[in-house]
């Protein structure tokens, strides 16, 4: 009997790791229930509805809107948080893979993942008129980050794979407004090989972070960088240093893509629809 019992137990004991082995994070993060701590807290959320199920971009606007893209269709979708409803659609390409959204007073930009990108003057006027422009990157880039730096009166943009010379490293490009042209030299670089990412180092250095979009706080100037593939939110100081990175259960964000600032730093974080729908939601971080 007293042997019956030692492989009930044995049994119970590799049934356990099995199961832990099972659900363990396909990432290769240990789900938030091992222990990593929860940085932080959902205030408020917003189910997006079906035309926004593959939401890849957001940017705010004012009075509670926000301008949203998906990765599928050129269309610049407009949903009022107040209402939970789209309350506008300004079309202003055929269909393609549009991953980033910045607005600077009446224009719009929108990043393409090939590195095309559009300026929609007057986005929300009859007499808006789209111009597009190709920047240095391509497909092989995947470019899916897009903000505007009020500060300096430029678009920032880093590519979420390989960069354009070295792939240790992810450069965070400065675009110009003027003349839509991408400074050769990146304003900063993220070492993928440095201590700050050595618990998510892959073996091609270039999948150790892969940003998906990008927003700088309005108040402090840091710069927010979000991964969603591996949940994550990187936050450099304005000069470009790393200064904390929070890990996203993903439970709560199964594949965050977009991220804004509203002008009084509260911070939006949308996903796309994974096994329910896309959302919006309202973050506090500690």
């Amino acid at each position: 009997m007293k042997y019956l019992h030692y492989y009930i137990i044995v049994g119970i004991v590799l049934l356990t790791a099995a199961i832990a082995f099972a659900f363990k994070d396909k990432t290769g993060f240990r789900p938030i229930e091992d222990d990593i701590p929860i940085t932080y807290t959902i205030d408020k959320d917003w189910e997006l509805p079906e035309e926004l199920e593959e939401v890849s971009g957001i940017a705010w606007l004012k009075d509670d809107k926000i301008a949203c893209i998906q990765d599928e269709d050129g269309i610049i979708f407009i949903y009022d948080l107040n209402t939970k409803k789209i309350v506008d659609e300004i079309g202003f390409a055929d269909a393609g893979d549009y991953e980033g959204i910045a607005v600077k007073n009446k224009n719009a930009y929108v990043m393409r993942s090939d590195g095309k990108l559009y300026e929609v003057q007057n986005f929300m006027e009859k007499d808006e008129k789209t111009n597009s422009y190709q920047t240095p990157f391509s497909g092989k880039n995947n470019m899916e980050s897009l903000t505007f730096d009020t500060k300096n009166n430029r678009l920032l943009t880093s590519p979420k794979d390989r960069d354009l010379d070295d792939d240790d490293f992810k450069g965070i490009y400065q675009i110009s407004l003027s003349d839509k042209k991408i400074m050769p030299e990146p304003i900063y670089e993220l070492d993928m090989k440095s201590s700050e990412f050595k618990d998510f180092a892959k073996k091609k250095a270039y999948k150790t972070f892969g940003p998906s979009d990008m927003a700088i706080h309005p108040k402090t100037g840091d710069i927010y960088i979000l991964d969603g593939k591996n949940p994550k939110l990187l936050i450099l100081d304005p000069k470009g240093n790393p200064k904390k990175i929070h890990l996203f259960d993903e439970k709560d964000f199964p594949q965050p893509e977009g991220i804004t600032f509203s002008p009084d730093g509260k911070l939006y974080i949308s996903n796309e629809a994974n096994d329910g729908a896309a959302t919006i939601f309202e973050v506090t971080l500690d």
